[in-house]
């Protein structure tokens, strides 16, 4: 740099203007120095460690790859060269060098941020990620990262040591407090989802308070984020699914079968005793012919033994349509493909009501899947609708407008046969 001042002298010039000149050029060779450096950083070394990393076909390399972890390193390189040249400005080297030491400062903050996040990729191709989650661990780490590398920059800048800033947090903790309360609730409520297994990525979880049915795709520090069925996306606070309570649905998807819980109403002035056609009738169904013969075994000795007067259908034992439907119902179930027989079939009457007699369904299909699911319920509901006549039960159902329609048309037309046979 001398050797500038020297020659610009030689070239008798003004002191005064060498001096501007001088300082000029200066700048100009070191902004040159500093553009040649993160070219070779950036167009050279950085090519180079790319084709290595994709060579060495390693899955992890390409996330960092991706992140740019090596490329955002490399804005270093001309902050490391501008603090090496403060020396060539005397009144201003103090300055240059606080500057060049922050943005290097700055540089390291962004690199370590990138970094962590390519950990957290890499960490996220693993099956255990699902199950323990660490975003919200690696968020905290970034934090505490970027705290202590504010208050680098600022002590350097100022002049100060950093423990002087770090005791003044002290009387700051209040605000951080406040600052900071969403960030320290999502942390404690990270640490005790993950401890207690709670929440997994690809859970199905629903939360009603929050408008929430859906799929976990992101698990955060501060949030949780789930993907709704109508691809909607919910932000629920981390904290909240300590504080609140929520449904989730991973015991069903990981037991091998969903709940079928529904219930036909029976009109229940259909329901009577089994007369002998209808009997004869039912033998003949082929997940009744046992069922049949067995019953009418039991009730016949029952009656015989007891002496049961059977003039009086009142009297003793008899089989009702309602019944033999039951255990219908039931031999159906057992020998329906889409349901597990390894869980509970039940076939069960309920507390009578307006609607009629509740004849409920308790059993689990043998696919999870949504769509499979309400397949296999529909057609199981769809065949006990069609069938339950065959047994001379009524399927309740409150009258229509065109059920009010057809009794005012029949009534005018017997009132207008009336009529005309008077």
């Amino acid at each position: 740099m001398q050797f500038i001042n020297n020659l610009l002298l030689d070239m008798e010039l003004d002191p005064r203007l060498v001096e501007y000149l001088s300082i000029i050029i200066k700048i100009l060779l070191i902004g040159l120095i500093c553009i040649v450096a993160n070219f070779i950083s950036k167009k050279i070394v950085i090519r180079i460690i790319t084709r290595i990393v994709i060579n060495s076909k390693v899955k992890w390399g390409q996330i960092i790859l991706e992140r740019q972890v090596f490329r955002k390193l490399s804005h270093i390189v001309p902050s490391i060269i501008i603090y090496s040249f403060s020396s060539t400005f005397p009144i201003y080297q103090s300055t240059i060098e606080k500057l060049a030491i922050a943005y290097t400062i700055i540089v390291g903050l962004v690199f370590i941020q990138s970094l962590l996040n390519a950990f957290n990729d890499i960490y996220q191709t693993f099956e255990i990620s699902k199950v323990k989650p660490i975003k919200g661990y690696i968020q905290v780490v970034n934090i505490i990262f970027m705290t202590l590398g504010f208050i680098l920059v600022i002590s350097n800048l100022i002049g100060k040591s950093p423990l002087i800033l770090l005791s003044g947090i002290g009387a700051l903790s209040a605000v951080l407090m406040l600052v900071f309360k969403d960030s320290l609730l999502g942390l404690v409520a990270g640490i005790q989802l993950t401890a207690n297994d709670m929440v997994r990525v690809g859970d199905w979880i629903e939360m009603p308070k929050y408008g929430a049915d859906g799929d976990v795709i992101d698990i955060s520090l501060n949030t949780v984020k789930i993907q709704n069925g109508d691809k909607t996306i919910t932000m629920i606070p981390s904290y909240a699914l300590i504080s609140d309570s929520f449904k989730n649905w991973r015991g069903m998807q990981g037991s091998g079968g969903r709940r079928i819980k529904r219930s036909l109403y029976i009109d229940t002035s259909s329901i009577m005793f089994c007369t002998e056609d209808m009997i004869n009738k039912f033998i003949k169904v082929h997940y009744l012919s046992d069922y049949i013969i067995h019953k009418e075994r039991e009730i016949d000795e029952y009656n015989a033994k007891n002496e049961i007067d059977r003039n009086n259908h009142v009297n003793g034992r008899a089989l009702t349509n309602i019944g033999v439907f039951r255990a219908y119902i039931n031999n159906y179930l057992k020998n329906h493909p889409g349901i597990n027989q390894n869980m509970t079939i039940m076939v069960r009457q309920l507390a009578h009501n307006e609607h009629g007699m509740p004849l409920e369904i308790y059993a689990f299909t043998n696919d999870v899947q949504w769509a499979v699911y309400e397949s296999v319920q529909s057609d199981i509901f769809d065949h006990l609708f069609a069938v339950a006549q065959e047994f001379g039960l009524r399927v309740f159902q409150n009258p229509s407008g065109a059920d009010l329609r057809n009794m005012v048309e029949e009534s005018s037309n017997k009132a207008l046969i009336g009529k005309r046979s008077y």
